[in-house]
């Protein structure tokens, strides 16, 4: 974990896209996309099965390192209406006793539809931080969000290589995907930097062998 200060909150950013924030002992992740291979596979476009597998068990790595006690997700939690029915049961047992053993918050996204089990809250402000999916423009609160999906491309060694990553402004921090099978938005994109507003800088925030890296992407023109 490399520790990580938002909005005066002591927090880390875990490999793969987690966020721990320290006061509230809490693991944020966010577009989960559980059941996008069994989905897509209704249309006929065959995925890695068992990505609900792989999500779940990268999220229950993430609540033991971390040592978590409660768990948000911020949006997109199933790729679909149905996914929550489609679990497999070694899946749906995963969930099961993750939602046991830790304080488990939805908050819904756009595709969701109340689809995941237990109660889903469309945001949720705890302490100084608003949690939603979709950064909202002009919003002044402190907010923690996903739906975006920010990589940041990286040069080296001659090949460019793209890498999930936080996007950081002073209000705002967009949560990469936490999901298996998740495509990504560059981070500079004029999407992302929209939803960002009102900001002074926005970077890119990811942990590289065990430090904090942060990438500038944009700057308010002078």
């Amino acid at each position: 974990m490399v520790p990580f200060s938002f909005a005066g909150e002591d927090m880390a950013l875990l490999e793969g896209g987690a966020l721990y924030w320290a006061r509230e002992q809490a693991l944020l992740v966010a577009d989960l996309h559980l059941e996008k291979a069994s989905f897509f596979a209704r249309f006929g476009q065959m995925l890695p099965p068992y990505d609900s597998r792989e999500t779940l068990e990268r999220v229950a790595r993430a609540i033991r390192l971390s040592g978590a006690r409660r768990v948000f997700t911020l949006g997109d939690n199933f790729h679909d209406g149905d996914g929550a029915n489609r679990l497999e049961p070694h899946a749906a047992g995963m969930l099961a006793a993750l939602t046991r053993v830790v304080d488990w918050v939805w908050i819904g996204g756009n595709h969701d539809a109340g689809a995941a089990p237990g109660t889903m809250l469309e945001e949720l402000a705890v302490g100084p931080l608003v949690l939603r999916h979709e950064a909202r423009a002009g919003e002044l609160r402190a907010e923690l969000s996903g739906h975006f999906h920010p990589k940041l491309r990286i040069a080296a060694r001659g090949r460019s290589v793209a890498r999930p990553c936080w996007a950081a402004s002073e209000r705002k921090l967009i949560l990469p995907a936490f999901g298996a099978l998740t495509g990504g938005m560059d981070v500079a994109d004029p999407a992302i930097i929209a939803a960002m507003q009102p900001a002074r800088m926005v970077h890119a925030v990811l942990p590289v062998r065990g430090k904090l890296v942060q990438v500038p992407v944009w700057r308010e023109a002078a």
